[in-house]
């Protein structure tokens, strides 16, 4: 009996190391929302032959991305012919096997423009819950074993809040707080949301214009909310605003912040690098450049340099302490999603073929060196963790890995 106790004891300990020692995606671009994850051992040289670990069939459309806790996968779905069927799925991340499938009515507006769909915002996770926004307003809460902790109707409360091209923005979790952004041309705010039961801790009006930008955290209780007019500051834990940039920005693809807090890359007037501050004088633009003007793909931060994808899906790099322009690559694109990188590789797919390539960023210019052809439109951001890459079509969920 003793020998049995032990080796339990053993085993407990190992999958606890296990879990701690892995590196969960918790929401949109990643825990920290920079789209990094160096911890993960990805392919580089990615080939259809070998790196295809196995492809999942969805039941509806999305442009959400899979957030990952442990070993299990979470991602949102949209369907019926008017999106009004919610999905809120649970895979094994180690052979794509179905765990639990939640499915809701939506109560609000699942118009969209038919490029986009209702379960394009991506959920976000505290590692205990999953928080699932929809363009129908629809805000889930559940438990990671699926069940049913709280369900918010926005739109009940806020009956403007929509558009007819759909909803996009992504929440966030900073300091105990659910940070969402509904911005359209009628009702727009940001709100604070209290996790445990879904309520308003703090709510403000914002610019009446649509707008697919996320939320990001820039410093421990620093909320970064972006718009058209420019970026605006807040305490995530109390919705105070600290300090404003005004000089405009762009509406679709999201600003990034340095690893340590120090710098906030924003699209605007092409790339603005600002230098944020945790009091509400205004904070110091460190540089402006032009020609890093993003197309819809979100600027992603690699060691020293900032890298943006123009419209022409040109890969630009720069210095990210002078906005330097240091070389240029041209992707195949064109692209919706934005770029994820691990260990000097960025990885992004196409939006018509579904084209995964990698980009070895380790020379004197980048260079790509791998890709996969998934044959469906990509409209998504990939998620990075468990030494895989998951990402995800309106149809299938893929893993792309080193071969077992």
């Amino acid at each position: 009996m003793s020998i049995i106790s032990n080796l339990l004891t053993v085993l407990s300990i190992f999958a606890s190391v296990q879990l701690l020692s892995a590196e969960d995606w918790l929401q949109f671009r990643g825990t920290d929302h920079r789209g990094i994850a160096n911890s993960s051992k990805l392919p580089t040289s990615i080939s259809t032959e070998k790196n295809i670990a196995w492809k999942k069939s969805l039941p509806g459309r999305g442009l959400s991305s899979p957030i990952i806790i442990g070993n299990r996968i979470f991602l949102t779905a949209a369907s019926t012919t008017d999106q009004s069927r919610l999905h809120v799925l649970c895979f094994n991340s180690d052979n794509g096997t179905t765990l639990w499938s939640r499915e809701f009515w939506a109560t609000g507006r699942t118009i969209c423009h038919e490029k986009t769909c209702v379960a394009a915002p991506t959920p976000a996770s505290d590692g205990k819950h999953i928080y699932a926004l929809y363009s129908s307003n629809d805000l889930i809460c559940l438990d990671l074993n699926g069940n049913l902790k709280w369900m918010r109707a926005l739109m009940q409360d806020y009956p403007n809040a929509s558009n007819s091209l759909g909803l996009a923005s992504s929440p966030i979790i900073v300091s105990n707080t659910l940070i969402v952004q509904v911005e359209n041309d009628s009702e727009s705010f940001a709100a604070g949301i209290d996790l445990k039961n879904g309520s308003n801790i703090w709510k403000f009006p914002r610019t009446k214009k649509a707008n697919w930008t996320s939320p990001i955290k820039v410093g421990k209780n620093l909320v970064s909310i972006q718009g058209s007019e420019g970026v605006t500051a807040i305490e995530a834990s109390t919705g105070k605003i600290l300090w404003s940039y005004g000089e405009g920005a762009s509406t679709i693809p999201s600003s990034v912040a340095s690893e340590d807090g120090s710098t906030l890359f924003i699209p605007s007037n092409g790339i603005t690098a600002l230098k944020p501050r945790n009091d509400n004088n205004t904070p110091e633009i460190l540089w402006q450049e032009p020609q890093l003007r993003p197309g819809t793909a979100s600027p992603i931060i690699v060691d020293d340099k900032i890298f943006v994808i123009n419209r022409a899906g040109v890969l630009n790099a720069a210095n990210k302490d002078t906005g330097e322009r240091l070389w240029r690559l041209r992707l195949e694109g064109p692209f919706s999603g934005s770029p994820v990188a691990c260990k000097g590789h960025i990885y992004i797919a196409s939006e018509r073929k579904g084209l995964l390539q990698s980009v070895d960023l380790s020379g004197k210019e980048g260079k790509i060196i791998g890709t996969i052809e998934l044959g469906e439109t990509i409209l998504g951001t990939p998620a990075i963790a468990n030494d895989s890459l998951f990402i995800r079509s309106d149809h299938h969920l893929w893993k792309i890995s080193n071969p077992e």
